[in-house]
C-alpha cells in the first residue's frame, strides 16, 4: 500500500485543524469567532499558497472552501429549528408531553429512559434525522415538567439515535455511503441485518453509558433556560375568579390543600363578603368565589397553557378575552416613585384603558397581601405581572408610571394555532421518513410554513437560528475539504495501517476502528465513510481476509460522532435546546467513544473467527 507524500499544504492544514479543536473546547473564545477565524485562515492559506495538480489546476479553490455554508445539512438543521420554534410558540406539543409525565409520575428516571430506548430502535429502521426531531420539543417538554435541565436529555437523545444507526443497513446516511462505496470497490453485496448483531451489542452497550452514566455528567450543566428561570423563581399573587364552568368548583380541600391547584399557594378565598383565611379544612370551592393564589409566573403560565380561563386579570376580566390570533406577550414591570399609582386600584388608575395591558399579578416583598387584586391600593415598587400585544408592551418604554423590565419578556403561546404547527410537523416527519421528498425539501418547506400559518413570526423565526451551529458547520467543511484535498486523512490512514502492519490482525481492526473513529469527529461522519471504505476493502484484500469486519471498522467507527458538535447533524440539533459548549460534547462524548472501541475490540474479532 504506497505512502501518499506529505506536502506543506497537509502540514499547515493540520495545524489549522488541531488549532480549531484548541479553540473550541477554550470557552473563553465564542465559537462564532472561532469558526469564521478558522475559516478566514484556510482561506488565506490556499490563496496564497494553491494546491495545484499535476495539470495545474487548482484542487481546493475558494468555492470548496466557503461551499459548507450552503450545505443542505445545514439548511435542514437551520429550517428544523425553525420548526421547533413554531411547535414552541403554538404550544402545540404540550399536550403530549403532559401524557407522558402523567404515566411516568412515580418513575420519572423512567419515562426518559423508555424514549431513549424507542428513539434507539426507531432510528435503526429510519433515518435518524427525524426520529431526533420528533422527540426534541417532547423530550424537552418532559424534562421541564419533571423539573430537570434540557440538557440531561438532549445530548442522550442524540446520542441513543445514533447509536440505533448502527443496526441496520438504512440506519444511517453514513451506512449507506459506506455500502455504496463498499460494493463499488469489490467488497460484495451487504444485506439489511447482515451486521445487525454486531451494531446491536455496540448500540446496547452504548445506551447503558447513555442512560447511566450521562446523566451524572451532565448534571452540573445549567443551560441558559434554566438560568432565567431560576431568576425568575419570585411569587406573584394572582386572581381567579370561578365562573360556573370552572372546573375547580366543587373541589374540596384535602388536608388543607387543593389538589387540583399544584405549585401554588393558596392566600385567600373571597366569598361574598367573607374572607376565609388558612388552614382550608372541609372548605369546597363555589361558584363566584374568588381565590387568592401565590405562585411563580412560570407555574401560573403552565396553568393558563392546561386551562386558559383559570386566571382572571386583575381588573377582573377574563384574560383571555384578547382577540383572537393577536400574538401577546408576558412581561414584568415596576411601578415608579411619584407614579400616579400610587395609592390607587387598578380600576381607578385605568391602567388597561391607558395601555391595552392586562394586569395578571402583583407582587410586594414588604408584606402579604390579604385582598383581592381589585380591592388592592398600588404601592411605588409593586412590581406588576403585564400581558399585552408586543407593541402595547414595547410603548410601556415611555410611560412615566412604570418602569418596563424588558429582559423579563416572553410570548404567549398561540395555542389556537397548535394544530396548524402539528399537521405542518407531521408533514415533514411523514415526507422525509418515507422519502417522499428530501429531507431539506420538507424541512423548509415546513418552516416557511411554519412562518405563512401564523404559528411564528419573522422575529420569533429568526431567533431560532443558532449562529453557533451555522458558524462551526461552515467551517468543519472547510477543514474537511482540506484534508481530503491535501490527502492528510488518507496519509495519517496509510501511515497507522504501515506501522501496524505486522501486528496481529485484531490488533490492527481494532487499530483502524479507532483512527476512523476519532477523524470522523473532526471530518464529517459521511466523507469519512466514503474516504475509508475502499482502503478497507483494498486492506483486507491484501491480508486475504473477509473484508465485513474491515466495513463495520468504517461505519462503526463512522458512526462515533460523539466529541464534537459538528460530526453529524443530530448532535446539531440538540445543541441550541440543550444549551452545550463544543466542550460539552468533548467532556461527554469522548468517553463514549473509547467504550465503543473496546466493544468492538472484544466483540467484533471474536465474531467474525479473528481471535
Amino acid at each position: 500500500m504506497e505512502l501518499v507524500e506529505p506536502t506543506l499544504q497537509m502540514w499547515i492544514t493540520f495545524a489549522i485543524v488541531i488549532g480549531a479543536i484548541v479553540a473550541y473546547a477554550y470557552d473563553r473564545i465564542p465559537l462564532e469567532i472561532s469558526s469564521i477565524s478558522t475559516v478566514a485562515i484556510l482561506l488565506f492559506v490556499f490563496e496564497v499558497m494553491p494546491l495545484l495538480s499535476d495539470t495545474g489546476e487548482n484542487m481546493l479553490t475558494t468555492k470548496d472552501l466557503l461551499q459548507g455554508f450552503a450545505d443542505p445539512a445545514l439548511i435542514t438543521i437551520m429550517a428544523l429549528l425553525v420548526v421547533g420554534q413554531g411547535l414552541v410558540q403554538t404550544g402545540a406539543l404540550n399536550g403530549p408531553a403532559r401524557l407522558i409525565v402523567a404515566f411516568g409520575k412515580t418513575s420519572p428516571k423512567l419515562v426518559i429512559i423508555v424514549c431513549l430506548v424507542l428513539v434507539m430502535f426507531v432510528s435503526a429502521i429510519m433515518n435518524n434525522t427525524p426520529v431526533v426531531v420528533i422527540f426534541i420539543p417532547i423530550l424537552a417538554a418532559v424534562a421541564d415538567k419533571l423539573g430537570k435541565q434540557s440538557a440531561v436529555v438532549m445530548m442522550p437523545l442524540s446520542f441513543a439515535a445514533i447509536l440505533g444507526g448502527n443496526m441496520t443497513k438504512i440506519g444511517s446516511s453514513t451506512n449507506l455511503l459506506a455500502v455504496g462505496a463498499y460494493e463499488k470497490a469489490g467488497g460484495g453485496t451487504v444485506d439489511f441485518f447482515d451486521f445487525t448483531v454486531p451494531g446491536a451489542v455496540l448500540a446496547i452497550v452504548g445506551l447503558l453509558y447513555v442512560t447511566l452514566v450521562m446523566p451524572h455528567l451532565l448534571s452540573d450543566r445549567k443551560g441558559m433556560a434554566n438560568r432565567l428561570a431560576s431568576q425568575s423563581g419570585k411569587q406573584f399573587l394572582f386572581q381567579m375568579e370561578l365562573g360556573a364552568d370552572n372546573k375547580l368548583v366543587g373541589k374540596q380541600a384535602i388536608a388543607g390543600m387543593f389538589p387540583d391547584l399544584k405549585d401554588v399557594t393558596v392566600r385567600m378565598i373571597q366569598r361574598g363578603h367573607e374572607k376565609l383565611l388558612p388552614p382550608y379544612d372541609d372548605i369546597t370551592l363555589q361558584y363566584g368565589d374568588i381565590v387568592m393564589v401565590a405562585a411563580t409566573r412560570g407555574v401560573m403560565t403552565e396553568l393558563l397553557n392546561a386551562s386558559p380561563d383559570l386566571v382572571t386579570s386583575a381588573e377582573g376580566e377574563d384574560e383571555t378575552s384578547e382577540s383572537y390570533g393577536e400574538r401577546r406577550v408576558i412581561a414584568e414591570t415596576v411601578i415608579a416613585p411619584a407614579s400616579r399609582m400610587d395609592g390607587r386600584t387598578l380600576a381607578q388608575t385605568g391602567f388597561r384603558a391607558d395601555t391595552g395591558c392586562i394586569v395578571l399579578g402583583v407582587q410586594r416583598r414588604s408584606r402579604m397581601i390579604r385582598a383581592s387584586l381589585s380591592a388592592l391600593r398600588l404601592e411605588a415598587g409593586d412590581v406588576l405581572l403585564l400581558m399585552g400585544s408586543r407593541t402595547n408592551m414595547l410603548a410601556l418604554r415611555d410611560n412615566r408610571d412604570v418602569m418596563l423590565m424588558e429582559s423579563s419578556a416572553t410570548d404567549v403561546p398561540m395555542k389556537e394555532f397548535a394544530v396548524r404547527a402539528l399537521m405542518v410537523f407531521a408533514g415533514i416527519v411523514f415526507t422525509a421518513a418515507l422519502e417522499i421528498l428530501p429531507i431539506v425539501v420538507s424541512a423548509v418547506m415546513g418552516a416557511t410554513l411554519m412562518m405563512g400559518l401564523r404559528c411564528l413570526n419573522v422575529r420569533q423565526a429568526g431567533r431560532a437560528i443558532d449562529r453557533r451551529v451555522f458558524t462551526i458547520v461552515g467551517a468543519a467543511l472547510a477543514l474537511g475539504a482540506a484534508m481530503q484535498s491535501t490527502g492528510g486523512a488518507s496519509w495519517i490512514a496509510h501511515s497507522v495501517i504501515e506501522l501496524l502492519s505486522d501486528a496481529p490482525v485484531w490488533v490492527l481492526l481494532s487499530s483502524f476502528f479507532l483512527l476512523v473513529a476519532l477523524l470522523t469527529n473532526v471530518l464529517s461522519n459521511n466523507a469519512t465513510a466514503v474516504l475509508f471504505t475502499p482502503i478497507a476493502v483494498s486492506l483486507a484484500a491484501e491480508l486475504q481476509m473477509d473484508s465485513m469486519p474491515f466495513l463495520l471498522a468504517v461505519i462503526f467507527g463512522a458512526n462515533c460522532s460523539f466529541a464534537t458538535p459538528m460530526s453529524y447533524q443530530t448532535n446539531l440539533l440538540v445543541m441550541a435546546p440543550g444549551h452545550y459548549s463544543f466542550w460539552d460534547f468533548m467532556r461527554v462524548g469522548t468517553p463514549l467513544i473509547f467504550i465503543m472501541w473496546l466493544t468492538f475490540t472484544i466483540f467484533v474479532p471474536w465474531y467474525y473467527g479473528l481471535l
